[in-house]
């Protein structure tokens, strides 16, 4: 079965950190790019960063650069989000999608999706 499954949220207190971790099952995730989003209630979805197939390039949104860190580790088939210096405004449900084109704005062509993780920053 071909899935991603999505972990490591929780709540945090302003000025923390999480590491969400999104894991493959069923395919090889190092063929494909891999974008993390999020989703706040009642706004859009916001894609949050973009990591790279083969050379590691990466793409974050302007909301989050220099706090979140976006890595692959090949080995374990699995994509992390590192996030740091959290903001209230960063409450979110978080999602990650295979992406079949990665471009410094970004990625698109997205396949498949996690379910998602919820990540509440809040004192």
């Amino acid at each position: 079965q071909v899935q991603l499954v999505e972990s490591g949220g929780g709540l945090v207190q302003p000025g923390g950190s999480l590491r969400l971790s999104c894991a493959a099952s069923g395919f090889t995730l190092d063929y494909y790019a891999v974008g993390w989003f999020r989703q706040a209630p009642g706004k859009e979805r916001e894609g949050v960063s973009c990591i790279s197939s083969s050379d590691g390039g990466t793409y974050y949104a302007d909301s989050v650069k220099g706090r979140f860190t976006i890595s692959r580790d090949n080995a374990r088939n699995t994509v992390y989000l590192q996030m740091n210096s959290l903001k209230p405004e960063d409450t979110a449900v978080y999602y990650c999608a295979t992406a079949g084109v990665w471009t410094i704005f970004g990625c698109r062509d997205f396949g498949s999706w996690g379910q998602g993780t919820q990540v509440t920053v809040s004192s």
